[in-house]
């Protein structure tokens, strides 16, 4: 039950308004307080921490973060461009094998110090809440607004420039490159605050399905799950096994176009079935090895409806963090190889102020 002071917000002049008078349903809106930035995260109790290091057994670890550099090129995503790494300066040097001597005679230091350009979810990542919102009727009043996950509102919490000459990294006219974005209390450093570990468990749909393409839905995933024996529990983290980030791997940067977008499993964001069992079962956090965790853009389905079901879904209503193209072959092969599927995760974002994504290198501990 949501009490009435669930739904409120203060505003900067001190007065209080109502964020929400209607929550989508199925939803955790409210459920841990007027102004949760968590979701399910906040089910990461000290007793989730104590499950997780009950699992490890060899005290094995694995990386799982792909390098920053893949997949590479644009072809799967051309609003996501490859890092750009420069040497920075000291002064008027440059700061790549830079010998200090040029500054101070007689020192014996040679230094090197660099920058980088980084789009946020281009390779290994985490979804922050405010990634994926919805138009839907908060206020109750029959007019759909643009709104986040606990009743967050564009424009309000959530601001963000209006002009393209605002955004990417081509500042028009000659001006300054500066910050202009601030996605708000639900960015990705509300996920950095709440350290992300705890018991998770590994689902291997590509030793059951292999790596050509396949839609799976909750049919498929409960195959899986029973095939398995998967013990999933409250809090748990779930991470998907495609074999996407393998062949990405396997290309070296290079990936042919026309396998990107058909390759290895996809979630199918729209099936009632999964969707409610992603409910029921009380998920912390949801993360693949593929680009979107679910099929993009979703199967049609009639009326208005959601291009990422699945994102609208965790994201928007339940609060449930997305991971993608965590890179989980070597140890989805090593669990299975000591049948075991249950481990120790430890998976931080960075902590970038407002930002609606962050790169990712988690380490699971067997």
């Amino acid at each position: 039950m949501i009490d009435d002071a669930s739904t409120l917000r203060n505003l900067p002049d001190g007065s209080i308004e109502r964020r929400w008078k209607n929550r989508p349903e199925p939803s955790t809106w409210g459920e841990f307080g007027r102004d949760d930035t968590l979701g399910r995260l906040n089910l990461l109790t000290a007793e989730k921490v104590r499950a997780g290091l009950a699992e490890i057994v060899s005290h094995q670890t694995f990386a799982l973060g792909l390098p920053l550099n893949l997949p590479g090129g644009t072809d799967l995503n051309p609003n996501r461009l490859p890092p750009i790494h420069r040497p920075n300066l000291r002064g008027e040097l440059v700061n790549a094998n830079c010998r200090y001597e040029q500054i101070q005679p007689g020192m014996t230091d040679v230094f090197n110090d660099d920058l980088i350009i980084l789009h946020n979810q281009y390779s290994s990542q985490w979804d922050a809440l405010v990634h994926v919102g919805a138009l839907f009727d908060a206020d109750g009043d029959g007019i759909a607004e643009p709104v986040y996950y606990n009743g967050f509102r564009a424009g309000i919490e959530v601001t963000a420039p209006t002009i393209p000459a605002d955004c990417g990294v081509h500042p028009a006219d000659g001006r300054e490159l500066t910050t202009t974005a601030n996605f708000g209390p639900l960015g990705i450093h509300s996920m950095a605050a709440k350290p992300i570990q705890g018991r998770a468990v590994m689902i291997d749909v590509a030793h059951h399905f292999g790596t050509h393409f396949q839609l799976i839905g909750w049919a498929e995933l409960s195959a899986v799950l029973e095939r398995d024996r998967i013990d999933i529990q409250p809090g748990d983290i779930i991470l998907i096994h495609t074999g996407y980030a393998q062949y990405l791997i396997d290309m070296a940067g290079t990936p042919e176009p026309q396998v990107l977008h058909n390759y290895g499993a996809q979630l199918d964001g729209s099936d009632p079935q999964l969707l409610k069992w992603i409910t029921t079962q009380q998920i912390a956090a949801i993360a693949a090895d593929n680009p979107a965790v679910e099929q993009f853009p979703a199967p049609p389905q009639p009326g208005l409806t959601s291009v990422l079901p699945l994102h609208e879904h965790c994201l928007f209503k339940l609060g449930v963090p997305m991971g993608e193209l965590w890179y989980l072959t070597e140890l989805a092969q090593h669990l299975r190889t000591v049948n075991r599927t249950a481990f120790l995760l430890t998976a931080p974002p960075l902590n970038l102020p407002g930002a609606a994504g962050s790169p990712v290198n988690p380490i699971a501990t067997v």
